[in-house]
């Protein structure tokens, strides 16, 4: 077995939650791929839109990323729901280009990780060790695609009654 074994298992699998291939068959990219800007931004109920949950989810990777390129840990959860102003379909794919491109920095970088990192100290002993931050983002991505999902249903089901 080769030295960084695990660590590209877990850059596979953070891999196919944003861009397809995993066991769920539901992936972030696809999901969003003909969401609008509009949809991104409805209102349902208290919930959290698609566009906040979208950038909530990109928020902790860009601080996981971080990190892992040496730098120091720098997030905060009230901020993680703080999307950029989306006045336009383009501001919302922008804000999604940004995303993938995020990703696809983090997917090298974890494959490149030596699997010996993984059970080590990440920052800080309160935040665990590389291991559980990593998988955690995964786990963390497939509950919010959840929420995405249903919101995306929701609202096409009933666009009419909606307030944006």
């Amino acid at each position: 077995m080769e030295a960084t074994a695990t660590s590209a298992q877990i850059a596979k699998h953070f891999r196919e939650v944003f861009f397809g291939g995993n066991w769920t068959c539901v992936n972030l990219k696809d999901t969003l791929s003909d969401v609008t800007h509009t949809e991104a931004l409805a209102q349902v109920h208290s919930f959290n839109t698609i566009a906040m949950l979208t950038y909530h989810i990109a928020y902790f990777v860009k601080v996981v990323k971080q990190v892992l390129q040496g730098g120091p840990l720098d997030g905060n959860d009230k901020l993680s729901f703080n999307h950029p102003q989306i006045q336009s379909e383009e501001d919302w794919q922008n804000m999604l280009k940004s995303i993938w491109a995020d990703v696809e920095v983090f997917t090298q970088l974890t494959e490149q990780l030596p699997d010996a990192k993984l059970p080590t100290v990440f920052e800080d002993a309160k935040y665990g060790n590389y291991y559980r931050n990593l998988f955690g983002i995964i786990e963390h991505t497939h509950y919010h695609l959840g929420q995405i999902t249903f919101l995306k249903k929701l609202i096409r089901e009933n666009n009419h009654k909606l307030h944006y």
